[in-house]
């Protein structure tokens, strides 16, 4: 998926980005919401935060936050 503007699959990458997103909001609803339109889907698990690609909902990785 697309993160910093470019196409890429590396987890770092992607972690980069969706945690300077965060930073952007107020509250892990409109942080979720807001990934969704970047085409990410964000779930909250025990052992962190699983990111799937949207609209195959493909799991990409999971991290720690």
């Amino acid at each position: 998926m697309f993160a910093e503007n470019k196409l890429t699959e590396n987890m770092e990458e992607i972690q980069a980005f969706l945690l300077k997103e965060r930073d952007k909001v107020l509250s892990d609803a409109e942080w979720r919401f807001r990934m969704r339109g970047y085409g990410y889907n964000l779930r909250r698990t025990d052992g962190g935060i699983e990111v799937a690609r949207l609209p195959q909902n493909k799991v990409l990785g999971t991290f720690e936050m």
